[in-house]
């Protein structure tokens, strides 16, 4: 599949986070800093029973150690560490940290006008692990992009959705 110069573009467009603190987070942002020695956090979302700490990226690995302390800290909830980034195939490689994503393709979607971003893997097991248990995973990740992410275009969110090479 070739794309045009604007299709490609859209996968390199610049983001913003648009997102205002509650006092459990601001705990939560205190808790970061205290388990990781110093780090901020840049955001922190909680979506469902996932809270995602957006680290800058030269603090990401820096973080990364301290997450199994943090996630016995916090039993009842799934912490997850991401890279900030601003552009967009980048954020979308963050998303899915531990994955080996074969391709990133943007689709029309044939029901709506609207179109969508397909994330392949090469395995099912891959994919299994990137939509989560129920699909929860994908779900958030989309919430995320709905809600907290804004795009510099001012384009309207696309849906992302995984899928298996062969599919």
């Amino acid at each position: 599949m070739f794309y045009t110069i604007a299709e490609d573009l859209i996968f390199y467009q610049l983001l913003s986070f648009h997102r205002k603190y509650t006092n459990f987070e601001i705990k939560l942002h205190n808790y970061f800093h205290a388990k990781t020695g110093g780090i901020y956090p840049e955001f922190i979302i909680i979506l469902k029973q996932f809270i995602f700490f957006f680290v800058k990226n030269k603090h990401y690995f820096a973080s990364k150690l301290h997450l199994d302390s943090m996630r016995r800290g916090m039993k009842s909830k799934k912490l997850i560490i991401i890279r900030t980034e601003n552009v967009l195939i980048n954020l979308l490689f963050s998303l899915f940290p531990d994955l080996y994503i074969h391709d990133i393709v943007l689709e029309a979607n044939d029901t709506s006008n609207h179109r969508e971003i397909s994330i392949h893997f090469l395995t099912f097991k891959e994919r299994g692990i990137a939509i989560g248990r129920g699909g929860e995973y994908i779900k958030c990740v989309n919430e995320l992009f709905k809600h907290f992410i804004r795009f510099s275009n001012k384009e309207e969110s696309m849906e992302i959705k995984c899928k298996n090479l062969w599919e």
